[in-house]
């Protein structure tokens, strides 16, 4: 038992200590940075998993810093709920990072070092988030999070510092509600520490300062995780991201915020006084509900790839909230599987767009045309399979997220929820088909003949190279492996972190 007391440290550590060492190498080591990102990420990933199966089976483990006990001292808190985002955090960080190899240095040239100490400091900003028990310590690691994420936003294009000045902006303002709400919860209960909150809360009864304070975190934590209508900065900081940015962001800043409401909902609070006292659950579920819909038709709207995948992620924020929304064991399963099951869809997309990227120096849909799945068959066989996956299709991961979703609307017969998941689907269909259209199928009306099955033969296949193209395939190929194995996460992983009176 006392070796698995340092598992929390162990998933900590490597980011912060990689972030350090990314940037002590010389200049004319090149490849050094991106080494230093995979093996550091590659071991929080290690330890996320066994953190993962340990807590599944035996419960929580908790970390005092310093050997101070709370609610003198700061402790780590790795539980199943912990664990589970802790997985999906490095999981996505290693991935991407691997795809990294020959895509940062021709986005940033000469800056690699600089682009993987920061892209390290949010991996490990979001992991001091999920992992600490603290609530001004999380807010910390919020700050740490941000300023890297803001940072990363800032290196793209020329359009992308003031996106990132804008993401700054209301990134600051969510982060000054989520410390004010902190405030009055720890002006009323005494303690920073989430257990002693949770201890505290309800021998407080309807308590007007923690009432507040929670009110306040979620409205803060609502605009971190581009909860509508708080969506403003989230389309063009991924939009105008370098492509390795956005691929990093995109798939897990987002799910830390989902994880900070579910914490402070169904954790620190009593879930029937979320749900019933104050009706918060069922105004965020409403404005996921609302989100999803915005999103989508936004998405049909877009001609580039990136900025349709971008307008996607408003849309699959809403999923959580929904599931969030119907405080519920099925709603709670619905929304957690789905920040595993979108992390791993949205990582596989934008990947697959850098890869389009870098072979064809665009995306802009109207421009694609079937011989890209000639050239890129791999890669299009991934953006397929993540595309099935977002519709909601079985037997892909995306289809058992949406059930769970759709089977928790109908056990608390919120019909409005159910309708608004079938839409949104019939939706994904327009904006990805149409993308699947130009790739496979010809669009100027003429029968396909000998004549174009030798155009067809002629062209040459410029598929991306392996450090690019195993990560996508891997991720893309995870989605059918998740989709088979949704029983056995939800039964083993996912039920025994739902909290007691949801």
């Amino acid at each position: 038992m006392e070796a698995w007391v340092h598992l929390a440290v162990a998933i900590l550590l490597p980011a912060f200590f990689g972030a350090l060492v990314a940037v002590i190498f010389p200049a004319r080591w090149r490849n050094a940075p991106w080494v230093t990102a995979v093996i550091t990420s590659g071991l929080a990933f290690a330890a996320s998993v066994a953190g993962l199966v340990y807590t599944a089976s035996r419960g929580e483990v908790r970390y005092y810093l310093g050997g101070w006990e709370p609610p003198m001292g700061i402790e780590l808190v790795m539980d199943p709920l912990s664990a589970f985002f802790c997985a999906v955090v490095t999981g996505m960080a290693f991935f991407v990072f691997i795809h990294g190899k020959t895509v940062v240095p021709r986005e940033t040239p000469g800056k690699e070092a600089a682009f993987y100490s920061t892209a390290l400091l949010l991996v490990g900003g979001l992991l001091g988030i999920v992992l600490t028990g603290d609530l001004f310590n999380l807010y910390v690691f919020l700050e740490i999070s941000s300023l890297a994420g803001y940072a990363l936003v800032a290196i793209g294009d020329r359009r992308a510092p003031f996106s990132a000045f804008r993401y700054l902006i209301l990134g600051t303002i969510g982060a000054s509600f989520y410390l004010l709400g902190v405030a009055f919860i720890a002006m009323e209960t005494g303690s920073f520490n989430m257990g002693d909150v949770a201890r505290v809360v309800p021998a407080l009864g309807d308590s007007a300062p923690a009432t507040v304070g929670l009110i306040l975190i979620v409205f803060g934590i609502g605009l971190k995780m581009a909860l509508f209508p708080m969506h403003g900065w989230l389309s063009d900081a991924y939009t105008y991201a370098t492509s390795t940015s956005t691929a990093i962001i995109a798939p897990i800043g987002t799910k830390v915020a989902a994880y900070v409401l579910l914490r402070g909902c169904f954790y620190m609070f009593d879930p029937d006084f979320v749900r019933e006292g104050i009706p918060l659950t069922t105004i965020i579920g409403y404005l996921g509900a609302v989100g999803i819909i915005w999103g989508s038709v936004l998405a049909i709207a877009q001609s580039d790839l990136k900025r349709m995948l971008a307008f996607s992620s408003v849309s699959q924020v809403g999923y959580i909230a929904l599931g969030v929304g119907l405080a519920s064991p099925l709603g709670m399963i619905g929304a957690v599987l789905h920040t595993l099951n979108h992390a791993v869809m949205k990582a596989c997309l934008f990947l697959v767009n850098t890869n389009i990227l870098s072979r064809f120096g665009h995306t802009d849909i109207r421009r694609f045309d079937r011989t890209f799945r000639i050239r890129m068959p791999w890669t299009m066989a991934a953006f397929t399979l993540a595309a099935i996956s977002m519709i909601g299709l079985p037997p892909t991961a995306g289809f058992f997220s949406k059930w769970y979703l759709v089977l928790g609307s109908w056990e608390n017969a919120n019909y409005v929820f159910l309708g608004v998941i079938l839409v949104s689907s019939l939706l994904n269909v327009v904006y990805f088909f149409r993308v699947l259209e130009k790739i496979y199928l010809r669009t100027d009306g003429e029968p396909y003949d000998e004549k174009n099955e030798r155009e067809d033969a002629a062209v040459e296949r410029e598929e991306s190279p392996a450090s690019m193209l195993f990560p996508t395939v891997f991720l893309a190929a995870s989605l059918l492996v998740l989709g088979l194995a949704n029983a056995f996460i939800v039964t083993y992983f996912i039920r025994p972190m739902i909290p007691s009176g949801l």
